[in-house]
């Protein structure tokens, strides 16, 4: 049965995908997931489920491949009733339990926020957010006069390491980029 996470705040937690909508009749959803590969999502055996403001611990009990998507059954969810009330959830796991990972890797919530800064110390922002592209992923720094930015425009910034990312400082909270801040 599901047991409510409340001690935590959903800032705790990473989105890693979305329960969209009921897949047959016996509790299974369709799922659309954030990570890479795919399948990943279907590694973590149990996830924080975020309805509104509510948050509450659900067990995976079957997940898999279906056509181009996934589908999954989740503990207390055996019928499509049921399946119909989760549907639109978001799939949260903890931060805490995400995979260490080496080197200059990181996870893209822990660069949102951070000041991005040209090798000449031109503010040019703040990360806001990064999405995927076929090419390359792409970092959204939107500027901010009150941030002391060159301009509150909003840019969009190829995430490339060793070219335009030059280094990262997760605890100075730091980006440093080889970027014109007139493009």
């Amino acid at each position: 049965m599901s047991e409510s996470a409340q001690p935590q705040q959903a800032d705790d937690h990473v989105v890693l995908g979305k329960l969209t909508s009921p897949y047959g009749v016996k509790g299974w959803l369709r799922v659309y997931s954030y990570t890479g590969p795919m399948e990943g999502i279907l590694d973590y055996a149990e996830w924080v489920l975020r309805r509104g403001e509510a948050l509450e611990r659900r067990r995976l009990v079957q997940g898999r491949r279906h056509g181009k998507g996934l589908v999954a059954r989740v503990e207390g969810c055996d019928t499509r009733e049921a399946a119909e009330a989760l549907a639109g959830a978001e799939i949260l796991l903890p931060k805490a339990e995400l995979p260490e990972l080496s080197g200059d890797d990181f996870y893209w919530h822990e660069l949102e926020g951070l000041r991005v800064v040209t090798r000449d110390g031109t503010v040019l922002g703040c990360v806001d957010y990064l999405f995927e592209t076929g090419a390359n992923d792409v970092m959204v720094v939107k500027g901010s006069l009150e941030a002391d930015a060159v301009d509150a425009r909003e840019r969009l910034l190829p995430f490339l390491p060793e070219e335009v990312i030059l280094e990262v400082d997760l605890e100075g909270g730091v980006m440093t980029v080889d970027w014109d801040p007139d493009f």
